[in-house]
């Protein structure tokens, strides 16, 4: 079981990024996938989890309204479109698979790939 979160990058406030989270060796849809982030000095928090068996979606409030989950069943693939980003978005991020359903209480995620770096700078 693998994920491989990219996409991550140094952006200036107001713009985009798009993550990309890919699984291998299990089907995505079959599970929860969800976007963790953690900043420096911070615990890592839940940001946007799809579930595979309905595609319903939770967010995080912090960013509702400015980021968007989706997923290409096809290629396995969890996005996470980021818009509007701002200086608080700025951590890494990190995608896991969740066999709890949709939530954002991590262990109930057992598989985590490696993060990928947001940086919101001016």
């Amino acid at each position: 079981v693998q994920l491989q979160a990219s996409g991550g990058g140094l952006v200036q406030p107001g713009g985009s990024l798009r993550l990309s989270c890919v699984a291998s060796e299990f089907r995505a849809n079959d599970y929860a996938i969800a976007w963790f982030r953690q900043a420096p000095g911070k615990e890592r928090e839940g940001v946007a989890s799809i579930l595979g068996s309905d595609g319903n979606i939770i967010y995080a409030d912090s960013v509702k309204g400015r980021f968007t989950i989706s997923r290409d069943i096809q290629k396995n693939i969890v996005y996470l479109q980021m818009n509007n980003l701002k200086l608080e978005d700025t951590a890494d991020y990190y995608c896991g698979r969740g066999f709890g359903g949709l939530t954002f209480y991590d262990y109930l995620y057992d598989y985590w790939g490696q993060g990928t770096q947001v940086t919101v700078s001016s």
